[in-house]
């Protein structure tokens, strides 16, 4: 914080509050969402600012902005580079990214917005009251979207997971093998992969896939990955359907040559209203955005930036802006996005009951390439199932 104004101030009467920003900017496996996503924090604190800043400060969210190439030894490097510079992170992407620094930011009392949906982000005992998470976990999406599949297309008599493996997509897998043990649908196949520029390429879940022929593929991997998997296996002959958690999607996959497949066979889900959502939030992100936005990236931007401006504004108005008053502000804190997605408390356990998944399909012909085909969408299976801490363990 500095009674300097920000670099690119609109009032220069005002300080400056620094917020680091720690994604997948340039060369790694989510580098499109994650500029997208960064584009919608950019637009979200700048309507703040606009509309007069927090507590005599405006936001600054792009000095200390750095790419980490969705690399945990890079990540670690990066925020020890700005950490001494900023208040609180706005963003920190990735899982096992974030839980990498999770030891320094205890220690240095650093609070951040979770670019990630891992499961322990909810519970205070995994998160350390560090992390604020927003919207499902990737174990609840893995539910809610089994849920609306099975109603919209067909049950389940088999189930293939394929997933990275780490936090993402060990809290995705591990919440399709509970979603199949509470329905009495066999899992047929687990395959734990990695990103092409680890494994270089994504034949062996193929070939895993092909051998046991489930109706269904689940997916937790990133939109490379995604579209080789989908496409090797229509290719191959596979008959089944795709469900995508919310990083494999992105709309390049349109362009590519696995686009007829994308387009008839696949769906993914988010947390939050997607760029034709109806509600008030989704509303503003359109208008905040001067043209369209190269994904939907930009609405989980936009959406995920609601917790940390409600925590800066409890802060001010309690009297103090700085590290230790926000992890005091953010126990008992609700955070509101104007229904992108439900409301969030901090500092208690949330009620996976509350939780509520968007459900799109990509097309061509809609803005962003993906409709949305489900907004608020509950199911049942979360209703019946008991949750007693992650649902992947550290």
């Amino acid at each position: 914080m500095t009674s300097e104004p920000c670099p690119q101030a609109i009032d220069e009467t005002k300080g400056c509050v620094y917020l680091g920003v720690l994604s997948d900017l340039a060369d790694g496996p989510f580098s499109a969402l994650g500029k997208s996503i960064d584009d919608g924090q950019q637009a979200f604190w700048r309507q703040v600012n606009e509309s007069g800043g927090i507590g005599g400060y405006e936001i600054d969210i792009t000095t200390y902005a750095k790419n980490t190439g969705y690399d945990p030894q890079r990540h670690r490097a990066e925020y020890k580079r700005i950490e001494p510079h900023v208040l609180a992170l706005a963003m920190s992407l990735g899982t096992s990214q974030t839980v990498s620094v999770l030891p320094e930011m205890e220690a240095d009392g650093v609070v951040t917005g979770a670019g990630t949906l891992w499961s322990g982000w909810q519970y205070g005992a995994t998160d350390r009251n560090l992390v604020m998470d927003y919207g499902y976990s990737y174990c609840e999406e893995a539910m809610l979207g089994l849920d609306w599949f099975s109603s919209e297309h067909y049950l389940p008599s088999g189930i293939g997971i394929v997933a990275f493996r780490g936090h993402y997509g060990g809290d995705y897998a591990a919440g399709t093998l509970r979603w199949a043990a509470a329905n009495g649908i066999p899992v047929t196949t687990r395959f734990d992969t990695g990103p092409n520029n680890e494994v270089g390429n994504q034949d062996a879940p193929v070939a895993a896939i092909m051998a046991t022929q489930p109706d269904v593929v689940v997916l937790a991997t990133g939109p490379s990955e995604t579209a080789e998997i989908i496409g090797k296996l229509v290719a191959a002959g596979y008959q089944g359907r795709f469900l995508g958690s919310t990083p494999t999607w992105n709309r390049a996959l349109l362009q590519s040559a696995v686009a007829e497949p994308i387009t008839t066979l696949y769906n993914y889900t988010s947390p939050y209203d997607g760029w034709d959502g109806t509600s008030q939030g989704a509303a503003k992100a359109r208008a905040a955005s001067p043209q369209e936005p190269s994904n939907w990236g930009y609405n989980l931007g936009w959406a995920s930036s609601y917790p940390v401006q409600a925590l800066l504004t409890r802060a001010a108005e309690q009297g103090t802006l700085n590290r230790a008053a926000l992890r005091r502000a953010m126990i008992g804190l609700t955070a509101s996005s104007e229904g992108m997605a439900p409301d969030r408390e901090y500092g208690v356990d949330p009620d996976p009951k509350n939780e509520r998944a968007v459900i799109s399909v990509p097309d061509p012909s809609a803005p962003l390439g993906s409709r949305t085909v489900a907004s608020w969408y509950r199911g049942g299976t979360l209703e019946r199932i008991t949750f007693d801490g992650p649902c992947a363990r550290l």
